[in-house]
């Protein structure tokens, strides 16, 4: 699963003119039972929300004020994000006789208004910023918006904006939708919000958001995959004329790398994971020899002395900003698969609840997933999207591990015959030579498995 979390606005986005119908609450029960979590996120106020939305109890967490209040509906807790409106700001107000309502954290007028509200803000030199939104005037603390909202309710809930789709209409929802991994612009939006989104629904209003909440049930919106280019990660260049960029999805494939030692695996994973920690997905390095000790960006569980904690790797995969290297150099290589074998329901479980870690990274893959280990069929999901395996012996990998690779990068000079090798063990027809020939250092065939010939590439580099 790779969207965990639909996120809406609520008018002009769930709601028309303030009322929520009857097939937008079934839409949103249905993501609701598919164990997805529910995020509101508006700039309207608890009391005149409740006023007249009396569902709230849908929603695993409310980000209300614009950001500037976080509302838990299940126990009706409320968290202010932000400082109180300042009392001389409001008193200055009152003397320009500019009508306005103050919240917990965020204080609201109409335009044209907005003349007064600088010039006041300006006079008692206060770090308040103004957010515009359809005829409303907000006045906020600097850095309170709907984007930091969500990440406090994200962060309440161990999730990830990487995990979330987002959907709105107005002005306020541009910082929203930009830090969602799927931005969509219901169909009444603004257009400078539907240029922005990564998705516009045929449907405005609350049809928009049952259009794509039965995508997301449906397919989990892999139909949008390709439109989501902002995110995707680059496997290199071709070494062609052309020198156009090689680019995966960030959650679906699972990649298979193969070639003899200092042949530039490690380069290439490494060029992987760099972006990866770059955009903010979260990974998991199972690491058997150390070779990725002292990777910046990540924590790091054993030592050549010491084998890894599981229940400490357990709780750094609930944050969703940690990076983990597993190193399994302590662990002998014959008690290496069964330590394995017990990591990996726990990452499973983690992915199950969270969608995270979003890439798990399995070095040595043929002494961790072995073809004589019997178990790992059952111990695997049917996809492994999200998965890189690295390996000297692709054929002796589990054939289970290897039914789910949909990309393969192989290095060295022996690069197209560990492309042959994995067609022969998926039954596949074998890819033909390419054109100019093996892979020089700095560079791999890239095959997208069974169909098209393998492209030849320069690899991207750690920095």
């Amino acid at each position: 699963m790779r969207y965990a979390v639909l996120a809406t606005d609520y008018d002009g986005t769930l709601a028309t003119q303030g009322h929520v119908d009857a097939p937008t609450l079934a839409a949103l029960e249905k993501v609701r039972q598919s164990g997805r979590k529910l995020i509101l996120v508006s700039g309207r106020h608890l009391p005149d929300l409740q006023s007249v939305f009396s569902r709230l109890d849908l929603f695993d967490r409310a980000v209300l004020e614009n950001g500037a209040l976080l509302y838990t509906p299940e126990t009706k807790q409320e968290r202010l994000l932000c400082e109180p409106p300042p009392r001389n700001l409001q008193e200055a107000l009152r003397k320009r006789s500019v009508p306005f309502s103050a919240g917990r954290g965020i204080l609201a007028t109409w335009e044209p208004n907005q003349t007064a509200v600088l010039e006041a803000i300006h006079d008692l030199g206060l770090d308040l910023q103004v957010i515009f939104n359809k005829g409303a005037v907000m006045v906020l603390p600097s850095g309170i918006n709907k984007a930091s909202g969500l990440k406090a309710a994200l962060n309440e809930l161990s999730l990830s904006f990487h995990n979330v789709v987002g959907i709105g209409d107005a002005e306020n929802d541009h910082a929203f939708l930009a830090v969602c991994e799927c931005g969509v612009a219901v169909a009444n939006a603004l257009p400078s919000l539907k240029d922005r989104a990564d998705i516009v629904t045929a449907g405005d209003h609350g049809a928009g958001v049952v259009e794509i909440a039965n995508q997301l049930l449906d397919d989990d919106l892999a139909r949008y995959d390709a439109r989501l280019s902002r995110h995707s990660i680059s496997l290199g260049t071709r070494a062609d004329k052309s020198g156009e960029e090689v680019r995966i999805s960030p959650s679906r494939n699972s990649i298979l790398v193969a070639g003899p030692s200092a042949s530039g695996k490690s380069t290439a994973v490494s060029g992987i994971v760099e972006q990866l920690a770059k955009q903010g997905y979260q990974f998991c390095l199972i690491d058997p020899e150390g070779d990725y000790e002292g990777f910046a960006g990540a924590l790091s569980f054993g030592t050549a002395k010491e084998k890894p904690d599981i229940k400490a790797i357990s709780q750094a995969l609930a944050d969703p900003d940690e990076n983990l290297i597993i190193n399994l150099l302590a662990v002998p290589v014959g008690e290496r698969p069964n330590i394995f074998a017990g990591m990996l329901p726990v990452i499973m479980d983690q992915r199950f609840r969270t969608a995270r870690p979003h890439w798990l990274i399995i070095d040595e893959a043929h002494h961790l997933l072995p073809r004589s280990w019997s178990s790992v069929d059952g111990t695997l999901p049917r996809s492994l999207g999200g998965t890189i395996l690295i390996t000297v012996h692709p054929d002796r990998i589990s054939e289970a591990a290897l039914a789910r690779v949909d990309v393969v990068i192989a290095t060295g000079e022996s690069a197209i015959e560990s492309l042959r090798v994995f067609a022969r063990m998926r039954q596949m027809n074998e890819p033909p030579q390419p054109s100019p020939g093996a892979p020089q250092s700095g560079q791999a065939l890239i095959w997208f498995a069974g169909q098209s010939p393998p492209l030849l590439v320069v690899t991207p580099k750690a920095d």
